[in-house]
């Protein structure tokens, strides 16, 4: 379960990265995020002991497997530092310093994988160790080596890319959600440092006599396994946190409006297009469209000077202009919804002035929402019935 866990955590996060990186695959961030997922995942498949043992027996090698996820733990790292060029040289006018940035790591790391191979076929290891080789085979000549290259190569790409993720957090601009997610990549990698210095402890406890394998054998992978789902949660939460917040404000628009558009029923416009299983922004534009379509229906009994006086009215009681707006175009709305009745009943024409519907179509946001305030619009209402020179006048 140690292992399977952040192999499971990881295929996730690849997976919703996945459309992202095959949108854009062009885009150098965005591989540098695939590779460092799949390699992630990876290490986590073939350094399951189950995993080692079929690898063993398949090929017929005793702890062939142990180069193999070297191997995959040092492209793993490599990775994760082409990630953070990636990030910090993208720009064009350093394209030339991202590049020979970018063959450094690979010839680096390509190399330390070259040698994590030739070392292991210099040593002579004919006992198969399922968890416990890098203790049992820490004083045995050139898997020394391979052990100790493996784990540099690892330490120094840890500390690096935690300290420049560390750096990026504290820089201003930064998405709320990314600013989460960097954090938890950056706790990730830090992490990263407790397997290495649990595993060089073990090692140098065998190599003056003590038995401390239960730091290369128990901790090490419980710091491994902590340090690969924080990783990829790092990854999931601005992806998910930016798309649950655009779900729940696309969501509370549309509960924003609902005032208005049960008030819009009542002129003639018919019932709201009601479609559940339609996404949240198909439902709040069919609802601004049914609002708008409405309110030009009802356009013509639309009272300009009366939209004017209770602005004047709600300035009066002491409202803030744009508050003073939504509620003027409340109460002109109310009127206009009364007139039409009446000029069903009696005939009557058209409001006496020329309507001028640009702030009601543009801000139905703002009037829906003062029509959850009744007390406000019947103050403004009465006031603004009152006779003109007992309004005051405000700016």
């Amino acid at each position: 379960m140690t292992f399977w866990l952040p192999a499971l955590v990881l295929t996730a996060a690849l997976a919703i990265k996945l459309p992202s990186i095959i949108k854009m695959w062009r885009d150098p961030l965005l591989r540098a995020v695939g590779g460092l997922l799949l390699f992630a995942c990876a290490v986590f498949v073939f350094a399951a002991p189950g995993t080692i043992a079929w690898t063993n027996r398949v090929t017929g090698v005793p702890n062939i497997s142990a180069p193999l996820v070297y191997s995959l733990l040092t492209a793993l790292c490599a990775s994760w530092l082409l990630l953070i060029i990636a990030w910090r040289n993208g720009l064009t006018d350093r394209a030339n310093r991202t590049r020979r940035a970018v063959r450094l790591v690979v010839a680096v790391y390509a190399g330390v994988i070259v040698a994590l191979w030739t070392l292991f076929w210099l040593a002579d290891v004919p006992v198969e160790r399922l968890r416990d080789l890098d203790t049992y085979y820490a004083t045995t000549p050139f898997m020394r080596e391979q052990i100790l290259l493996y784990l540099t190569a690892h330490t120094v790409a840890c500390a690096i890319t935690a300290r420049l993720i560390w750096n990026w957090i504290r820089t201003d601009g930064l998405d709320a959600w990314l600013r989460w997610g960097l954090r938890l990549l950056g706790v990730g990698y830090a992490t990263n440092l407790f397997f290495d210095a649990s595993k060089l402890t073990a090692i140098v406890a065998r190599w003056t006599g003590h038995d401390l394998d239960w730091l290369s054998t128990d901790v090490a992978p419980a710091a491994a396994c902590v340090s690969a789902t924080l990783v990829a949660v790092g990854f999931i939460v601005p992806h998910a946190g930016q798309y649950l917040q655009e779900h729940w404000r696309v969501r509370a628009r549309h509960r924003q409006l609902r005032p208005l558009a049960l008030l819009m029923r009542t002129v003639g416009a018919g019932r709201e297009p009601f479609a559940p299983q339609a996404p949240a922004e198909l439902r709040l534009i069919r609802r601004e469209t049914f609002i708008r379509d409405a309110l030009l229906q009802l356009s013509r009994h639309l009272d300009e000077e009366l939209r004017a006086r209770a602005y004047d009215a709600a300035l009066g009681l002491g409202f803030e202009r744009g508050r003073a707006q939504a509620l003027a175009a409340a109460v002109t709305i109310l009127d206009a919804v009364d007139a039409r009745e009446r000029s069903r009943d009696h005939g009557r024409g058209a409001a006496p002035s020329e309507p001028d519907n640009t702030y009601l179509l543009r801000e139905i946001h703002a009037v829906s929402q003062v029509l959850r305030s009744p007390d406000e619009i019947k103050a403004v209402r009465a006031r603004a019935a009152a006779p003109a020179e007992s309004v005051s006048a405000h700016d």
